[in-house]
């Protein structure tokens, strides 16, 4: 007897395998989806994985910035491709549920089950892992070189395969194909064959609390709409991002749930619009399994505006670059000195001297004296920081008349109770001005002061400049500020303060502008006074480097959300078509043609569609407000930029949801039809 059981046992493990290859073939509807998912999701895990194993990276000049946002990308995609996956093996699953059931009544055991199971997960870790890997080493240099090119970083740099890059992607997916198995044996072992054998027929109960949850998802998605308008630049600003998103995630998971089943009861108590034949069918199908429906209606509502937001950002990064990195540092070069002053004319020079020897333009030299005070901004008021928040603190420099006329060539005069006004930000917009008591006219607010830029939602790095008549007015407005600071009044301070500015900007390429810059930093340096330099170009290159490794970010998990997008709405019409197929029977034995359930195919799907749709279209343009302030932190001010990428995306993100609408509701009405 035990050796014919082992012997049945024997042979049960030999079809195992037979019958895992024929379950994924005999599923291909559901699991070449899968597959193609998980392989393109090994393949940008790999892409992170080879650029930041590679020696290369390291060894790059200025590399730290790049280094540390892939390092940080990585980590967040390994996050969303772990819930992505486990979400997909869900479905399948709930898909072979009754396939199951049907092995086992032929006789399986639920650990052979198990083991059947553990075949497929390992065929399917093993068909993504070498599809991911083969396109990954095809295509990892051409992303590589992507990237070196958006953050204008030299390309002729060789790209070599780390073995560490295939470790660690083997061992992420192999920890990430494992919980699925381990959730799949779950799922399965805790459900009775005849649970498994009515597959996924069984209805879903109406959500508890109904109208509180629904309430509660409005009042979530409110308060995330509240954050995200009401944001502002300040140390709060990445916190109040994430609360937020937390909120609006929230919110549209309970409107979904428990809102739209609210609202589908509260149509049916619409007597003239519920008892038509068009608008019965369609809102009592939808009711009945809204539950189901609404857990990947939010799903598919949130990644829409995942992808949305991140494609938004990623083309006004892209188009904007070069305008953020310089809009805080204008010049190319600046020098400070202290006490000694270097002579205007040697500057003069220098600069000739040097812009013969290396074929230059050198567009623009400032040499002027200024001092730059700390102050917190009421009103027209300046007055001392406080230190409890930087929203209202600003620096301001002080500019005499004569150095303002000679650097912007005008003539302007001013009186003693006189100034001019310019801000980097919003405009100051009052007509006087109180400094620590002083009083001044506001003669004129400057337009702009070449080069700096000019942005009215610059509250981040704004700065204030006031020029005034002459030193003695300046050092009396200095003395004000000493006077609440508790400065002594002795004139030392003014001194030691003043500072002489040297500034360049030129015009020509990089690599012959670091090379005068170099030069002429080496003679500024041995100059008498010299107090510190700047480097615009160096500054201009670093941050190039670390936006443009956001934009390269920014483009993969473009990738990646429309990727999870364009499953989980396949995943769902199948599901939706599977569900319905015997229901539609039923309408056509009971005298309804092919044009009416047509009509109402179209109309469920659009609904599954549009909702998510529209949804996702006020989240995005809810959270333009918070995405605005964080381009501010970085100094991406172009509102043209911004409003055109939010325009484009959407009506192009609309378009290919349109196309998807069209695609599914063929596919639809095909599996509803082979019932």
């Amino acid at each position: 007897m035990n050796e014919r059981n082992n012997a049945t046992n024997q042979l049960r493990m030999k079809l195992l395998p037979r019958l895992a290859c024929k379950g994924i073939i005999s599923n291909k509807n559901v699991y070449y989806p899968y597959l193609a998912a998980g392989s393109f999701s090994v393949f940008t895990y790999f892409v992170f994985a080879s650029i930041l194993h590679n020696d290369i990276i390291k060894l790059m000049p200025k590399s730290a910035y790049m280094w540390i946002m892939l390092k940080l990308g990585k980590g967040l995609l390994s996050i969303i491709l772990l819930i992505f996956l486990i979400y997909a093996n869900g479905f399948l699953v709930k898909r072979r549920r009754k396939e199951f059931g049907l092995y086992h009544m032929l006789g399986l055991e639920k650990k052979h089950i198990g083991a059947m199971m553990f075949f497929e997960t390992f065929l399917l870790y093993a068909v993504a892992l070498c599809g991911g890997i083969i396109f990954g080493v095809v295509f990892s240099k051409l992303f590589f070189l992507l990237l070196l090119r958006i953050c204008r970083m030299p390309a002729e740099i060789g790209f070599v395969f780390e073995p560490a890059a295939f470790r660690e992607t083997m061992v992420y997916f192999g920890v990430v194909y494992l919980i699925n198995y381990m959730g799949s044996l779950w799922e399965v072992g805790k459900a009775r064959p005849i649970e498994l054998m009515s597959g996924s027929k069984k209805g879903e109960k109406e959500p508890r609390f109904l109208w509180f949850y629904a309430m509660l998802g409005v009042a979530a998605l409110c308060g995330g709409y509240y954050c995200s308008v009401t944001a502002q630049v300040d140390t709060m600003i990445f916190m109040n991002f994430f609360m937020a998103v937390f909120l609006v995630i929230v919110g549209t998971y309970f409107l979904f749930t428990s809102g739209s089943i609210a609202f589908l009861k509260w149509m049916k108590t619409r007597r003239k619009i519920y008892y038509r034949p068009k608008n019965f069918i369609t809102v009592s199908g939808m009711l009945y399994r809204m539950k189901k429906s609404a857990a990947s209606l939010s799903n598919i509502c949130i990644f829409s505006t995942m992808a949305l937001i991140t494609l938004i950002c990623t083309v006004a990064l892209c188009v904007g670059l070069d305008g953020c990195v310089h809009f805080v540092y204008p010049y190319d070069l600046t020098m400070a000195y202290v006490e000694e002053k270097v002579s205007e004319q040697d500057v003069m020079q220098e600069i000739e001297a040097l812009e013969n020897k290396y074929g230059l333009t050198v567009k623009r030299v400032d040499v002027y004296d200024e001092i730059t005070l700390d102050v917190k901004k009421t009103e027209n008021r300046f007055e001392m920081q406080t230190g409890e928040s930087s929203a209202d603190e600003y620096q301001i420099d002080f500019l005499v008349q004569d150095d303002y006329n000679r650097i912007e060539n005008r003539s302007v005069s001013l009186a003693e109770n006189e100034a001019l006004m310019y801000c980097s930000g919003k405009d100051f917009g009052y007509d006087t001005v109180d400094f620590f008591g002083m009083t001044l006219q506001i003669q004129e607010e400057l337009d702009g002061f070449f080069p700096h830029s000019k942005a009215d939602g610059n509250t981040y790095n704004a700065r204030y400049m006031i020029i005034v008549k002459d030193k003695a007015v300046r050092d009396a407005c200095v003395r004000a500020w000493c006077g609440v600071h508790g400065v002594e009044d002795t004139g030392i301070f003014i001194d030691s303060d003043e500072r002489q500015r040297v500034k360049l900007l030129l015009e020509g390429e990089d690599e012959k502008k670091k090379a005068l810059l170099e030069e002429f930093s080496e003679w500024g340096q041995s100059q008498p006074g010299f107090e510190n330099l700047q480097n615009g170009v160096d500054w201009r290159e670093n941050n190039q480097i670390t936006y443009g490794s956001l934009l390269f970010i920014g483009i993969l998990f473009g990738m990646i959300f429309f990727m999870c997008l364009i499953l989980i709405m396949y995943y769902k019409q199948i599901t939706e078509g599977y569900e319905d197929r015997n229901s539609f029977g039923i309408m056509q034995k009971v005298g309804m043609s092919d044009k009416e359930i047509q009509g109402t195919v179209h109309r469920q799907i659009l609904m599954v569609f549009g909702l998510p749709l529209a949804g996702a279209l006020f989240h995005t343009m809810a959270g333009m407000f918070m995405v605005k302030c964080l381009f501010a932190v970085i100094s991406l001010f172009d509102m043209q930029v911004f409003v055109g990428s939010i325009i484009g995306v959407s009506a192009l993100f609309a378009v290919v949801y349109g196309i998807s609408y069209l695609i599914t509701a063929k596919t639809y009405y095909r599996i509803v039809r082979q019932g």
